[in-house]
């Protein structure tokens, strides 16, 4: 029955938003630009640094490499929620999860929501939609703003699973069998679909969301075993040392032994360095659905006219601060690798550094259709900024994050912090505990907390009030909740980690002048 109830819901939002959106879909023309093609390429969970041409000890990824080398690399990439369904939500409405309303991974979006592609689409491009959407994980039904479309359920299978004989992908509404591994299938269906397309006097945006690399990890059959020999490259605020965890809050500490914690990961004896090499396998195919995507473009006479951009939905802890996994607004957590071509507009080897997001992804897309974003979108294109055609100056100073506490994953607590270029101001909501400010030029592995730092208390004051301004006027001071059905995965290991002790600044002998 519920499940359903989920469909029914789900066969509701669709209805709605095409109902609602019909009349609302026509953006004014930018300049005048011949509308470029555009290919967007998500990944799931791969951070930052886990690129070969960024120094990665072992891995390898010769497509990613070549798009930084042959486009942009955007130094400072980040999602606002680092979380698969809001930001996979932020991405493709353009706005914050306080607006979009996609607080976790259960939420469907809101009736009336608008996906950037229908703008696309109404615009006269052909759309296509391949792999993971995830938001409401219960239904595949084919969303807005797809003229073609291949999906599944939830975070979907690596392999067809054996246990569930009736496992199907979602192909037009239609279910058709899964045959084999999901990043390859998903990039054969996107090709298939651009060589139907071909030679149409349309302009074509694809979406390519694949579900590598999210746990738990299996590589493709040509990929596994290939980083058996190699170590994990081990995060210096891994170890629980005090220095570690001096001056930061309860709560992280706490952390540690814990579902999302390196003494307890998973409520079992995990084998974090064996899931590291696993995930690093798993990437593999992924730059090869790059590299395809392509060759493609570049048979087809097409590469010199489509903007082509690879991303990941969130970044990934491999253990530093002796987590795993991510929610928080650490950098290993919220900062994802963005690289991108495009042929018209940006140079060879550039390297933006200024602060950008998913929430930029959608108004970019647009600005390559020769569209104007509309009014309810928080991000700003990146196109002419990475062209060199907009003032670095006039980019955002500061871009806000936020993440909801979930019931079924209750150590990291509701996170709201601002991240600029240099600095990160982190304030808790709802938990007995200290804030965090990092210096990121001076301290990158964010190892040390100047939240007490006499000489930083006014750039505190300044960031504090200025995330609460944003908060106020976004109409977003408030802390939305999903229904807790069950306690989450709360559990402890008796022989783990000590819980933390209240930091030295908070101590008083008898009263609070002492």
């Amino acid at each position: 029955m519920r499940y359903c109830m989920g469909v029914l819901a789900v066969v509701a939002l669709i209805s709605a938003t095409t109902l609602q959106a019909a009349d609302d879909l026509q953006l004014a023309k930018a300049d005048g630009a011949k509308p470029l093609n555009i290919v967007f390429i998500l990944s799931d969970d791969h951070r930052y640094d886990v690129m070969s041409f960024l120094g990665h000890p072992f891995v390898e990824t010769p497509a990613m490499d070549a798009l930084a080398r042959d486009g942009v690399y955007f130094e400072n990439a980040m999602v606002t929620t680092s979380l698969c369904s809001p930001s996979r939500a932020s991405i493709l409405t353009g706005q914050y999860m306080h607006n979009h309303g996609v607080v976790d991974n259960n939420v469907l979006t809101k009736p009336g929501t608008i996906f950037f592609p229908q703008y696309l689409q109404a615009a006269g491009y052909n759309t296509g939609y391949f792999g993971k959407w995830h938001m409401g994980g219960h239904s595949d039904a084919p969303r807005p703003g797809f003229d073609r479309w291949v999906s599944f359920r939830g975070q979907g299978h690596y392999y067809p699973p054996k246990h569930l004989k009736n496992w199907k992908l979602n192909v037009d509404g239609e279910s058709v069998p899964q045959k084999g591994y999901i990043t390859d299938e998903l990039t054969d269906y996107a090709l298939d679909w651009l060589n139907g397309i071909k030679g149409q006097d349309k302009p074509f945006f694809m979406y390519l969301s694949h579900k590598g690399v999210h746990g738990m990890f299996h590589p493709a059959e040509r990929h596994a075993g290939r980083y058996k020999d190699k170590s994990m490259p081990v995060p210096e605020t891994m170890a629980d040392t005090t220095e570690n965890y001096e001056g930061k809050p309860l709560w992280l500490k706490n952390q540690r032994n814990s579902w999302h914690g390196v003494d307890f990961a998973y409520h079992q004896d995990t084998d974090i360095e064996e899931h590291y090499r696993l995930y690093c396998e798993a990437l593999l195919s992924v730059d090869d659905s790059i590299a395809r995507v392509r060759k493609w473009l570049a048979d087809n006479d097409l590469a010199e006219n489509t903007l082509v951009m690879y991303m990941g939905d969130n970044g990934f802890q491999w253990g530093e601060h002796g987590l795993i996994d991510k929610r928080t607004a650490y950098e290993a957590s919220m900062r994802v690798p963005l690289v991108g071509v495009c042929p018209p507009l940006w140079k060879p080897g550039t390297v933006v550094k200024e602060v950008v997001a998913n929430i930029d992804i959608g108004p970019t897309c647009l600005a390559a259709a020769d569209l104007k974003p509309p009014a309810n979108m928080d991000g700003q294109s990146f196109l002419d900024l990475a062209a060199g055609k907009e003032d670095a100056a006039q980019w955002r100073k500061n871009l806000l994050y936020e993440y909801y506490w979930e019931y079924n994953f209750p150590q990291t607590p509701t996170t709201f912090a601002l991240r600029s270029q240099r600095y990160k101001f982190i304030q808790y909501h709802g938990i007995w505990d200290i804030d965090e400010l990092y210096d990121l030029q001076t301290d990158p592995l964010e190892q040390h907390n100047l939240i007490f730092d006499p000489a930083q208390q006014n750039r505190i004051k300044q960031m504090r009030s200025e995330l609460h301004e944003i908060l106020v006027k976004a109409d977003a001071n408030r802390v939305p909740f999903s229904h807790k059905r069950r306690m989450g995965q709360n559990l402890r290991r008796r022989s783990g980690s000590a819980p933390a002790k209240f930091p030295e600044e908070l101590l008083r002998k008898s009263n609070a002048k002492e």
